[in-house]
Parts: C-alpha cells; structure tokens; sequence
C-alpha cells in the first residue's frame, strides 16, 4: 500500500526513477539483460537489439537490424519493448505492442525471430491481440510458452503448432498468472516456470471464484456508466485457493502438489524447480503470514514434505520484500546441495545457508546488522554479496561475506563514497552497474568489475564524472521523543533564513510499513507536489522514519507496528514533531501542515484527527480510511485477522477519529482507485458530514491510484496541492 510515484524503498528508487546513457547506449538499470556467461549483456534500441562487451576494444556487436524486425507487409520494424534470447544468441523472442494491467505493462503480442534463417513470425497469432503474457522460451529454445485470457499454451518455434496446457482459465480461474492481491502484495506476476529439460511445465493455478469482487464504476468512457469487477479479497476475507501444478509441454493432465493445510487459510508465494527436473520447491505462508513452512514436491506424483518451518510473533517477509520486489528464483548453490534464505529469526534480517534437506543451516552475515537486499552469488570466489549499512540506517552499500560462514563482513563499495549505492550484477559476479547518490550527488553510475570494484574505464568511471553541489538547505538529523524513541529525519530551510523570525513547516509522512521517507539520496527534502521552490517560498519541510517502516534498525524496530498501524507510527511522528517545534522555536506552531499518499495518507488523517493541538492543515491523497475496506494480504500481515482483533483495525482508522478534526483538511482520490478503493473517501465524507467538519474534497474521476492518467491531471493536482497548502499554511516568516 504505497504510492509509487513519491515513495520509493532504497535500490528501487534509483533502479526505476533513473535512466543511464553510456557510450553503449540507453537503458534502466533494472533492465540490464546479462549474458548467461556474465560478461556482457543485451540491448534493445527500440528497432535493434545488441550484445555489448563492456570489457571488449570493441564492445558492440549488432545481433538484429530493423529490416530483421519488420514483419512482411509491414513499413516499420516492431517495437521492441523487451525480448529474450536463447543461450546460441539463434532464437528471439521479441515483446511489442504492450498493454497495461493494474500496474505494469504485461500484456502485449510477441514475435519469435530465427537469425540463422531471417524467419519472423507472430506468436499466438490466432489469439487477441495484446492477449499474450509472460512468453518464454523453453531452455532448449524449441518452444515457447505463454499465457492467453488466463490459460496457458506452448507453441513450437519453427511451425508455429501450438498446444493448449490448458483450458479451463476465467476471469476468476487462473492459470500461469495472479490475480490482484498476489501481485500488489507479493510480487507475483509470472506464474509459470520451465524444467530445465523442456519437458514440463510448473505453474500456479488461483481460483478466486469465491473471492468476492470489489465493484468499481466507470462513468467516464462512455455514455451509460458500467461495472469493472476485481476479484479483490478485503480484509477478515479468506485468501483465494492457489494451488500448484505440474503438466507436459506436449500437453495431458495436470498433477497438482499435494501441499498440506487449508488452501484457503495458506499462500503459496514462491515455487521453482530443483535442479533434478523431478521437483518443486515450494514457499507456503498461513494466513497470518507468521510461520513460513518449505516443502520439496515431487512432480509425477505431486507428494509434498516439508523440510523447513520458521515462525515469528509477529510477521514473515518473503523474498519481494528483500530482493527488489521479484519473488522468481532460488539461490542454489553447491550444485543444488544447498539454498540461501533470508530471515529475521535472530533479530536481524540475516543470510542463512540452508541444506536441501532443511537439517542444517549455517548463518553467514553473522552480526547485530540487516542486510537489505541477497545481490549475487559467486561461488567460484566463496562469496555472496549483499546490500546492507551497519553504520547508517538511512545509506546503503555493497558488502560481501563467504559461503561457508566463517568470514566476516567486508565492505566492497568505495568507503569514501558516504550515501547510497545500488548495484546490478551480473550472473557469476563478473560485472555490475554501480550507482550511487547522495543529499550532494544526483544520481551517476559507472561500470566495475568483480570482486576487485574497479572501473571498466576510467574516463567513464564514477570518481571522474561525480557532479556534487552542496546542498546547503537540507540537514539530516536524528531526534528523540519523550517516549525515548530515536528517529532519523531530514529537513530543508527556507533561502535567506533568519533564525529571529518564525516560519511554517510541512511535514511529509508515510509511516506504514511497505517505505521510508528519510534515506540520503539526491531526491530527499524535495517535492514534486509543490509547483514553486518551497525553499525560496519560506517553508520547512520535514519528515521522519517512525517505527514500523523498513529501516535497517532490526526486526523489533520493524515489527513494533503490529497490530498498531495508526496508533504507534502516529505517535512517532506527532511526538517527533513536536520535540522538533520545542528545539527550533523559529517554527511557527500555527503554521504546521503535513501531507502523504496512500498510506501516508491515512497517516496525514490520523496526525490531523489524533493530534490537533500539533497540526493545523493537512492533505490527504488516496488514504486507507478505513483499514477494514483494504487487502487481506498487505492488512492482516501487520494488522492481524480482524475476526480476532478487530478493535486493532478500527482504533487505527481514520474514520474512527474523525471528530477529533479542529484544522484543514484537503482529501483527494481517485474514482477508478483499484488498490485503495474509492469507497474509502465516501466512507470518510459521511463520518465528517456527520460531526459537521467542513472540509475541501477533489474527486479525480476514473483516475487510478497514482491519480497520473488523463490530459493535465498532473498539472491539476499540482496545483490544487499548491494553492491548498499556501492558503491555509501561508508561507514566509514572520
């Protein structure tokens, strides 16, 4: 529940926000296509696809030209969106034509191009168009699977004749892909996985026929108003029954896993074969999501064992949550001997190395430190590489440590580069993409190599193209609160301060557990919501990292939230901005604001109903009203299950306090809002009209819950927030 245009969590910011141009081309970060062998990586253009040897004299070699990619009777070369590449560099499959579903764009048409005959032609060129997801080749380059209107087909590369795994997929039974929640809320997208012999096929089946559906309205796209359903499990509701399964790419019967427990109080988050092509390995949540069970399945047979239990009082993450939102993948190694796995049991978010059995782990980031993010394996060197900062909870660097558990940490990225670095790297950990940035340094990146984190080039190299400019508005600091709490935070002053005068501050928030705000990165203390210079305007801008968000503090830091979001991370951004108000007595305490999206904007109205006598004015976008109308994924995680707690749920509610409003109030949302529902903000304008609260409301019809869609929506909500927020937190000192 975050609003992906203003929070982002660490390495994401700078994987998806930034976008390199190096004398090999243009790409993201998150998009570098590695070789199988690690020392190089592929490029599309657009209309042409390249291999690139960062390390080579001649590092471009053109693989396809826009003639290849232009289909018969066609003027223009395809699209080329993304593509894969069989291990010959021989067989392509290209994605074009995309199409957006919920939040990314996974739905589009593929082609498949032979180089060695120039052959291109369409896949599943009988379906709808933009009706294909998830196309894959199999290892053997043969075949490609994919998923059609929610059933899953295999078609072979050179005829074209296609097979369908199955057929029995609706819009409520789904095969090879996820419905709503398992994506928001685990990162699952691609449901499908290829044996390594290309004989069969593993896939996830979601069965959400008894999932109610949410219905939204759509009164915009045409004259008479229709009904967009969503199979959308709210909170308190049972999880959709997955299961998992296991078919011949020739096609036949399907044998489902045989995976014990209720499948309707269970998530099957992860699944991928082991390296013998007879079994599956499989990750199943309960429902409450505090014991994480691991069985190996057998796949002819579909028999299940569990090899290895993990508990918590309180939550367990799951691998989306530390390893960049991709839930795809195990880390094997030891040929498949032995697994890596992440976990908090300890107090830390440590690396363990797991047995295939499950009798035996070793811990191997031994230390009173989380890793963030599992970056590679190189076993050939006895390393594994990891995101982590012991030091600072709000930087982040590339550390390493050995597979057998007898080293110790050591630090990779450069030490005199203070702030946040983010790292791709390449299969066998040859190569990696480092970026870096900092409250000075806009984001820069260069090309090392591994394990010795040297440049490829060093005209090109980090240390000779770094631009730092002081930024001299901006301080970080930590405060602690009457409640002994100490949080980190950041503030901008206004140009040509004086400190014997008095000044508004605006306070950004989020607060739940799915972010933080406070991270030292280029973008921290800036606004994008604000049209102006807040600084030259007159205004502080604050915000802090409450308990409960993600900092790597520990997992007790973490885990305080639960079953107290709206309650504990509220009070720590009341009590830490009221300490602040205390200690900087040039903050005009009539003139605090605050303002946040999604769930920073749930907590914009708890700050404002909670605590009255702290702030004066705030926004609210797209806030979880009422934590009772949410997913049962993300909600019962932190929250727990409402038929067991629901005082829980209905302290932390906005709405539950809505009487307590004495300042201004400005709530906007989406009409076509999927993810935080439009209901919520009814919800909310029935309990103010009750207690008589005037308030300014902005319906934005149809939009989403980024409220980005439609000519100048942007621009609009810019300036409503502008105006608002000059208006009744006039800026400037007094």
């Amino acid at each position: 529940m975050q609003h992906t245009a203003f929070i982002r969590t660490k390495v994401l910011l700078l994987f998806f926000i930034v976008c390199y141009i190096s004398s090999f081309g243009q790409f993201r970060a998150k998009e570098v296509n590695w070789t199988k062998d690690g020392t190089g990586f592929y490029q599309a253009d657009r209309q042409t696809i390249q291999r690139i040897n960062p390390q080579a004299a001649q590092p471009v070699t053109a693989l396809v030209s826009p003639a290849r990619l232009t289909p018969g009777g066609s003027m223009a070369p395809l699209d080329v969106a993304d593509f894969e590449i069989s291990a010959d560099d021989n067989i392509l499959l290209i994605f074009t034509n995309t199409a957006k579903v919920w939040r990314y764009r996974t739905r589009g048409d593929y082609w498949i191009l032979n180089r060695a005959t120039g052959q291109l032609r369409q896949v599943g060129k009988g379906k709808p168009s933009q009706s294909l997801m998830y196309a894959k080749l199999s290892p053997d380059a043969k075949k490609v699977a994919y998923v059609s209107e929610r059933n899953i087909y295999v078609e072979d590369v050179n005829t074209g004749t296609t097979i369908a795994l199955t057929t029995d997929g609706t819009r409520q039974l789904i095969n090879g892909t996820f419905d709503w929640v398992y994506e928001e809320e685990f990162g699952c997208r691609d449901g499908f996985r290829w044996s390594s012999d290309s004989k069969s096929i593993a896939y996830w089946q979601v069965d959400a026929r008894k999932t109610r559906d949410y219905l939204m309205l759509n009164t915009t796209d045409s004259i008479y108003s229709f009904v967009v359903p969503v199979e959308y499990p709210k909170v308190g509701e049972p999880p959709s029954i997955v299961r998992i399964g296991v078919v011949s790419a020739g096609g036949g019967k399907t044998t489902w896993m045989n995976i014990p427990g209720d499948p309707q109080q269970h998530y099957l988050p992860r699944m991928e074969w082991t390296g013998d092509d007879h079994t599956l390995i499989v990750q199943q949540l309960n429902r409450k999501q505090n014991e994480s069970k691991i069985f190996v399945c057998a796949a002819d047979r579909g028999t299940a064992k569990d090899i290895y239990i993990e508990t918590d009082k309180a939550w367990i993450d799951i691998k989306s949550r530390w390893n960049d939102d991709d839930p795809v993948g195990w880390e094997w190694i030891n040929g498949g001997k032995d697994f890596l796995w992440v976990s908090e049991k300890d107090g830390w978010r440590h690396i363990y190395r797991i047995s295939a059995d499950g009798k035996k782990e070793v811990l191997l980031t031994q230390g009173n430190y989380d890793i963030e993010t599992l970056s590679a394996i190189d076993e050939k060197n006895n390393y594994v590489y990891f995101i982590a900062s012991p030091e600072s909870a709000i930087q982040r660097y590339l550390y390493r440590t050995t597979l057998d558990g007898k080293g110790k940490p050591e630090l990779v990225s450069p030490a005199d580069l203070k702030g946040t670095h983010g790292y791709d790297i390449s299969p066998g950990a040859h190569l990696a993409l480092h970026t870096f940035t900092n409250r000075n340094t806009p984001n820069v990146y260069e090309w090392i190599s591994l394990p010795d984190h040297k440049p490829l080039r060093d005209d090109q190299s980090i240390a000779k193209n770094m631009k730092t400019t002081e930024r001299r508005s901006i301080e970080f600091f930590t405060i602690t609160t009457d409640d002994n709490i100490t949080m980190d935070g950041w503030i901008t002053k206004p140009d040509n301060f004086d400190p014997s005068k008095k000044y508004p501050v605006l306070l950004y928030v989020y607060g739940e557990p799915a972010a933080t705000t406070v991270e030292d990165i280029i973008s921290a203390g800036k606004n994008r919501m604000y049209t102006g210079d807040m600084s030259q305007d007159g205004y502080f801008y604050v915000s802090f990292n409450n308990r409960g968000t993600p900092s790597l503090k520990g997992a007790a830091w973490r885990k305080a939230i639960y079953r107290n979001i709206g309650i504990i991370n509220i009070r720590d951004q009341a009590m830490a901005m009221k300490k602040l108000l205390e200690q900087r007595p040039y903050l005009d305490t009539t003139r605090v604001a605050c303002w946040g999206w999604s769930g920073g904007g749930s907590s914009t109205l708890n700050l404002l109903f909670q605590y009255p006598g702290i702030f004066k004015t705030g926004i609210a976008i797209a806030a979880v009203a009422n934590q009772l109308t949410y997913d049962n994924i993300y909600q019962e995680r932190y929250m727990g299950i409402p038929q067991e707690n629901r005082e829980d749920f209905i302290k932390g509610s906005p709405v539950s306090h809505v009487s307590g409003l004495q300042g201004n109030l400005l709530y906007i949302h989406g009409t076509g809002d999927d993810n935080v529902h439009y209901q919520n903000a009814e919800m909310l304008l029935n309990e103010l009209i009750k207690y008589n609260k005037q308030f300014q409301f902005m319906a934005y019809p149809n939009r989403t819950h980024s409220i980005s869609e439609g000519e100048g929506t942007s621009k609009h909500l810019q300036t409503l927030y502008t105006d608002y927020l000059r208006k009744y937190c006039p800026p400037g000192a007094r």
